[in-house]
């Protein structure tokens, strides 16, 4: 009789234990779901990664949290850029062009990994983080490869081990894949609408609301910024002499050679027909007018290709203009108009004084 009330006793306990198991498995089942519809809502690329970041170390009382990225043709951070934002702004995301530079476990990540943190095969991941015990790597898989991975740490070495079940931390980094891909798809079609088609420049109406948005940042700062003007000297000889095609080849040509002298936090622009924009954030007169140099220099270096029996050499104008707003701006619209036409005039004094030159609007 005693056997059959231990049994009993035993198979109760076991009962209660499984209920509590069960309820306990539902209660992170919700939490899960609810982490998941917060990134499903971030209507911005940006907004998602800052979800990614701040959201999933918030929600999931992580000491530290970062984000890798797969990027090897650039294309996220172009994304980023083309929004106004700045991929070194998102401190704890790395953009990388394979994912085994930072951490072994990330060379065949196929599913979650979950272990001790080991600072000599960890630390690029958590960068300034301390006294980190455990973390879990999750990739985001996406068509059969990771396209990134949600890299979790905590300070208690028993929060993340072998030991633990996967399931839930897979299905997030799942989750967080399919949310990247529709952010930057999302991202493409807007850049679709402010991008010039045949240079791949940002167009006119992009570059007025980036001027308003960098004034901005410049006010915040106390920062002056720049806007160059330029143009390619007796363009329309091109076009009449050998139709619109080569005239576009050369256009093609003539940015790419201008990107290859910019910063990676300027804004260029085609502003209409051969004429060009960049705006320079955080630039003085003198570092405007070095880039300016830059650029003129890079264009006459080597000719064109027109034909296949003819290369032209060609030369550009440049016109530079800096603004610093004062605290006291409200009309930020004027301002930028104001910077644009300082630069185009001193674009249209360096093509009367002979071209192939660079002239400031102070003169």
């Amino acid at each position: 009789m005693n056997t059959q009330l231990q049994d009993a006793e035993a198979l109760r306990r076991r009962f209660e234990q499984l209920i509590a198991e069960a309820a306990h498995n539902e209660r992170v089942l919700k939490r899960m779901q609810e982490r998941e519809l917060q990134l499903l809502r971030a209507d911005s690329l940006p907004a998602l990664l800052r979800m990614m970041i701040e959201g999933l170390r918030e929600s999931y009382s992580l000491d530290a949290v970062s984000v890798v990225l797969l990027d090897p043709q650039h294309e996220i951070r172009h994304l980023l850029m083309a929004g106004g934002d700045r991929p070194d702004e998102f401190r704890q995301v790395f953009f990388v062009d394979s994912l085994v530079s930072l951490a072994p476990q990330l060379a065949a990540l196929h599913r979650p990994w979950l272990g001790a943190f080991a600072a000599a095969d960890h630390q690029l991941l958590f960068p300034g983080a301390t006294a980190l015990r455990s973390i879990a790597l999750l990739p985001m898989p996406r068509k059969e490869h990771a396209i990134g991975a949600l890299c979790f740490g905590s300070h208690d070495v028993q929060r993340f081990t072998r030991d633990h079940a996967t399931d839930f931390l897979g299905h997030m980094g799942a989750v967080a894949a399919v949310c990247l891909e529709n952010a930057c798809n999302r991202a493409r079609l807007l850049r679709a609408g402010i991008t010039d088609y045949l240079t791949g420049w940002h167009n006119r109406r992009y570059l007025q609301q980036r001027m308003r948005e960098e004034l901005a940042r410049a006010q915040r700062k106390g920062l002056p910024l720049a806007c160059l003007m330029i143009d390619i000297d007796h363009f329309k000889g091109i076009n009449d002499a050998y139709g619109h095609l080569v005239g576009d080849s050369v256009l093609r040509e003539f940015t790419h050679r201008i990107e290859m002298q910019m910063r990676s936090m300027d804004t260029a622009a085609r502003f209409g027909g051969d004429e060009f924009a960049i705006v320079l954030p955080e630039a003085p007169l003198a570092a405007a007018l070095k880039l300016a140099e830059r650029i003129r220099v890079a264009v006459a270096a080597e000719p064109f290709v027109l034909t296949e029996q003819v290369q032209r050499n060609l030369t550009s104008s440049v016109g530079v203009a800096v603004l610093a707003p004062g605290r006291d701006e409200t009309d930020l619209k004027s301002l930028a108009d104001r910077l644009l036409a300082d630069a185009d005039a001193a674009l249209y004094r360096a093509k009367a004084l002979g071209r192939n030159r660079v002239q400031s609007g102070t003169g």
